[in-house]
């Protein structure tokens, strides 16, 4: 029975101060929906700068990398082998640049529970030629199926089907900005050099946009048997095994396998770009830091409602322990009223967000960088919504404890006395 009075009289304290019970809680909800929507847009930016880049980059690269060898000819000699040897200017040995049985490691590679999928990949550097001008640029061979499947190929090609490359023999997808600069519109023939001096005649069948303007005016991309072919190489040629794993967190450990089993150079993800993930982490730290300051400021706000009230209302507090209710019973009295601020503003402010992520989701963006993106975007992660409503009651249960506990140490005798 007692309970149920704790929560009646609360009720009526609610009412009666029901302009600053409003004010708390949306306060609360306020706090609670720019939390959401501020993390929400935040980590939906964050994912799309990294995927700009981090989207085309494999978990894992196998290829052969240029360096110097490890053994010199004095090292062969026994006169010196006690001796330290300090050798100058070493040139780069005479490496094959291919990936040496590469058609059987990459079924090995696919085999393998922890790898999601493989790409392999050809590098040609080549000659774009624009009257008496050459343009610099690489052109990658590649499956086209795979690298869709595992780097999302398709989304960023525009002004045509990227499957053209795999159907139609001697095409080309361009990059946009090199495109501009040659002025090559789809279905022009166009002529590159390679190093070797040879010359082919190509098919424009699309545009390749990446968002970064510094590769987008260099690489174009051609089907994996035509790079071969540009190269002069068979078809067992392969230059770069391109990895995609179901764990990427495991890409530094098994890359160090994969060099250690196959003998090459094996490069993860984490060592390629190092730089995304850290400046993502330091995006989401401030968006986390200030989306929590603003519940804090709210749990404040709560707490000086809560001091006012019990400072207004000592007359009642002092009436209801004469009336047999004990110092317990008010600190709950005053608690109830802090949690039904706290939880009843932050549901709110979790629907409030849900619609200002709506709201921002719904704004046009519109970027030549970034031409398969519409709109800004919006992480609508639950993990969001759950911080900010535990949050926002743990603030409030601890902004309405200190009130409480003074409410329940207030002495009905001196309060009458004084009256």
């Amino acid at each position: 029975m007692r309970v149920k009075h704790i929560f009646e009289i609360a009720k009526s304290l609610l009412i009666a101060r029901s302009k600053q019970t409003l004010i708390a809680a949306i306060g609360v909800a306020l706090s609670v929906a720019f939390f959401i929507s501020l993390l929400g847009f935040m980590e939906g930016l964050n994912t799309l700068l990294d995927d700009l880049v981090l989207n085309r980059t494999p978990h894992i690269r196998l290829y052969n990398g240029i360096r110097p060898s490890d053994f010199q000819p004095i090292d062969l000699s026994a006169t010196y082998t006690d001796h330290y040897n300090f050798i100058s200017s070493v040139k780069p040995i005479n490496a094959r640049k291919e990936i040496h049985n590469a058609l059987a490691i990459i079924p090995y590679l696919n085999s393998d529970k922890r790898v999601l999928g493989v790409a392999p990949k050809v590098t040609a550097q080549v000659f774009f030629n624009l009257g008496n001008i050459d343009l610099n640029g690489v052109i990658n061979g590649v499956d086209i199926l795979q690298e869709t499947k595992l780097f999302n190929f398709k989304d960023y090609v525009i002004g045509g089907d990227f499957m053209d490359l795999k159907n139609r023999s001697n095409s080309i997808i361009l990059g946009i900005d090199l495109a501009k600069k040659m002025l090559a519109e789809k279905e022009d023939i166009i002529t590159i050099t390679t190093a070797d001096g040879n010359q082919f005649s190509l098919k424009v069948i699309g545009f390749f946009q990446s968002g970064i303007a510094e590769l987008d005016k260099v690489q174009s991309f051609v089907s994996l048997s035509t790079g071969q072919k540009l190269l002069g190489k068979s078809g067992n040629f392969i230059s770069d095994i391109q990895i995609k794993l179901n764990d990427i967190k495991e890409a530094p450990v098994i890359a160090k396998e994969y060099r250690q089993l196959f003998g090459i150079d094996a490069e993860d993800i984490q060592t390629a770009n190092a730089q995304f993930e850290t400046g993502s982490s330091v995006r989401s730290l401030i968006s986390y830091a200030v989306g929590l300051t603003l519940l804090v400021v709210a749990g404040f706000g709560i707490y000086n409602i809560l001091n006012m009230m019990i400072y207004e209302k000592m007359d009642t507090i002092a009436i209801l322990k004469a009336t047999g209710f004990a110092g317990s019973d008010v600190k709950q009295i005053f608690m109830v009223i802090s949690l039904s601020i706290g939880i009843g503003g932050a549901f709110a402010g979790a629907l409030l967000g849900y619609l200002f992520s709506l709201i921002i989701d719904a704004i046009p963006f519109i970027s030549a960088a970034l031409p398969t993106i519409d709109t800004y975007p919006v992480d609508y992660g639950l993990q969001y919504y759950s911080i900010a409503v535990l949050f926002a009651v743990a603030t409030t249960y601890f902004a309405g404890w200190f009130p409480a506990k003074k409410a329940s140490q207030v002495d009905p005798v001196e309060i009458i006395r004084g009256k």
